[in-house]
């Protein structure tokens, strides 16, 4: 069901309804009110299943290489979003959930979640010498989130090209730089 919500609000945005899921789920309405209580119940279900997934070590993140886990992490969570009008769905009820404190709250999590993962690696780039030139992991675990989020409301505003390729362009540009050693004035 949870599958069917994420399609429903990637069609949708924030007027896709629990009918909307129920018939993407192929159950009745009932089963999906009975399992979540309400859109809102749905929603933070969705929030603590991409919690959950963002604390769980992936195969992508578990490469030998930590920038190549780096680009991949980044890339595969955009993925979704990989569709214009998905992106714009998404990013509408990105902006209903910011009004609601209890799904402002699931967010937060989930953006620690994805930085503290984005900082296990980042430790790991550093530690193998391959990012000499990065601050320090929470610090750049910050600016990756931030510019993963930010290419992609750019790049829903005006897509052009493909958003996993834009945002593997701009990572590259900055991993680029922290691959170079910090050099004294």
């Amino acid at each position: 069901m949870l599958a069917a919500a994420g399609a429903a609000i990637a069609q949708l945005g924030p007027r896709f309804t629990l009918a909307d899921v129920a018939a993407r789920a192929g159950v009745s309405a009932g089963s999906v009110v009975h399992r979540f209580g309400s859109k809102h119940g749905l929603l933070v279900a969705l929030f603590d299943a991409a919690i959950e997934a963002a604390r769980s070590p992936t195969a992508a993140g578990e490469a030998a290489d930590p920038v190549a886990a780096i680009r991949n992490e980044t890339v595969n969570q955009a993925a979704p979003l990989d569709d214009p009008e998905a992106a714009a769905n998404n990013l509408a009820q990105l902006g209903a959930d910011l009004a609601d404190e209890t799904l402002r709250t699931r967010l937060a999590e989930l953006h620690a979640a994805v930085e503290a993962r984005l900082e296990s690696l980042l430790i790991r780039a550093v530690d193998t010498g391959e990012l000499p030139g990065a601050p320090p992991a929470p610090v750049a675990a910050r600016v990756l989130a931030a510019l993963v989020n930010g290419t992609t409301l750019r790049w829903s505003a005006a897509p052009v090209g493909g958003l996993r390729a834009r945002l593997l362009a701009d990572l590259d540009a900055v991993l680029a730089g922290w691959a170079r050693p910090e050099t004294s004035a």
